[in-house]
């Protein structure tokens, strides 16, 4: 199983835990990165950039774990630009598009407005979770 974490996802642990929903996000992205060391799932990751030094530090361990790091061409610059007009924001878009190009099964955020976004996008290749619902699917 191949998964794709964006970087609001990895960095779900490091956010104050002042909501339930938090809580249960910080720990499915801390289960999922176990469940993908265990062998059990491929960790994919494009590239991304985080100016806070811890978050960058926990970033950069998170990613080093990666099997795979997603260059980008222009089939995925193209595929950004179609997914651009469904009110998905530009890296964000690039991002799905960078998952879709190594075929990964999950695309996991826990950016609200993407997820509700990329639900209107009918010819994913890559099936757009957070990561209580990643969580669930890899439970079945």
């Amino acid at each position: 199983m191949k998964i794709y974490l964006d970087l609001c996802a990895i960095q779900r642990p490091l956010d104050t835990p002042n909501q339930i929903r938090i809580i249960l996000k910080s720990e499915a992205v801390l289960g999922i990165i176990i469940y993908c060391d265990s062998g059990q799932g491929e960790l994919l990751y494009g590239c991304e950039q985080c100016s806070f030094p811890i978050r960058k530090e926990h970033t950069l361990a998170v990613l080093a774990k990666a099997k795979d790091v997603i260059t980008v061409g222009t089939k995925e610059q193209s595929r950004a630009t179609d997914l651009i007009t469904f009110s998905i924001k530009p890296l964000d878009a690039l991002h799905i598009a960078l998952a879709e190009s190594d075929n990964a099964d999950y695309f996991c955020t826990c950016d609200d407005k993407l997820l509700r976004n990329a639900n209107h996008v009918k010819n994913l290749t890559v099936k757009v979770v957070n990561p209580v619902e990643l969580v669930q699917e890899i439970e079945k």
